[in-house]
């Protein structure tokens, strides 16, 4: 069972059929070759855009609703955006969530956030927003008694080359580093610490390519994202999550 935002929901992971695959689907691939030949159901109830509030408001009573065995619960990037943050209201939010499900006796996983600077070099007003978060949810993961993958903590999870062209989501291999990583955090069998392996050196761009896809970025990304907010409209309006149902997990042979 995995609640969340887009980070949850997969962006952009493509799948191959017009959707994404995203961490938690590659996870839940992890799980259910651990414990062959025994089947493994996986619902995944992220929706894009979504805060903290919304995502406690909308995915955790249907959660629970399913008593899961296992969850992953990611919240707090869309709040960090928005001029109204409030660090207290948001770690409240992912604590009650994980206490709830773990009371319900569900092993619970989550994980902090890469700092966003390297990535976008524009994100740096709100990197100590990050920061503070992350604090905040290494603190409330301890007194749940869910399992923290301290991602944040980790330099490789802020290599520009594991995050997707919009830099607010993991590229395919940044995902796959993600499911990596919390199926070692889980401690399933034939994971290791190789996730948060250093890429080799980058290849350093001359200044004006540089420059060249700054602009883009801004033009492609950037100001679409700021004209969605001024209107108060998200990328999540209208949308439902992708797997509402648990259905098994049909894994490669």
């Amino acid at each position: 069972m995995a609640v969340g935002d887009s980070t949850t929901e997969g962006m952009d992971d493509p799948d191959g059929n017009g959707g994404y695959r995203g961490w938690a689907d590659r996870f839940a691939e992890h799980v259910a070759r651990a414990q062959r030949p025994a089947p493994l159901e996986y619902a995944n109830l992220a929706v894009r855009g979504r805060t903290t509030a919304r995502i406690q408001a909308e995915q955790l009573e249907p959660a629970l609703a399913l008593k899961p065995d296992l969850a992953t619960v990611v919240a707090g990037m869309n709040d960090i955006l928005r001029g109204s943050f409030d660090l207290q209201a948001v770690s409240a939010g992912i604590f009650m969530m994980q206490q709830s499900l773990v009371r319900a006796g569900a092993t619970v996983l989550t994980f902090t956030l890469p700092d966003p600077a390297p990535v976008m070099p524009l994100a740096k007003p709100v990197r100590g927003r990050v920061l503070a978060l992350n604090d905040a949810i290494r603190e409330v993961t301890a007194q749940s008694g869910a399992i923290l993958l301290d991602l944040g903590a980790y330099p490789v999870a802020s290599d520009p080359r594991l995050w997707s062209d919009d830099r607010l989501h993991a590229n395919s291999a940044g995902h796959e580093r993600i499911g990596h990583a919390l199926a070692y955090a889980l401690g399933l069998d034939g994971f290791d610490d190789s996730w948060n392996a250093a890429l080799p050196p980058p290849v350093r761009r001359p200044r004006h390519r540089a420059v060249a896809a700054e602009l883009s970025w801004i033009r492609r990304h950037m100001l679409p994202w700021a004209g969605r907010h001024i209107l108060g409209r998200s990328s999540g309006d209208n949308r439902e999550c992708k797997r509402a149902t648990p259905t098994p997990v049909h894994l490669e042979t």
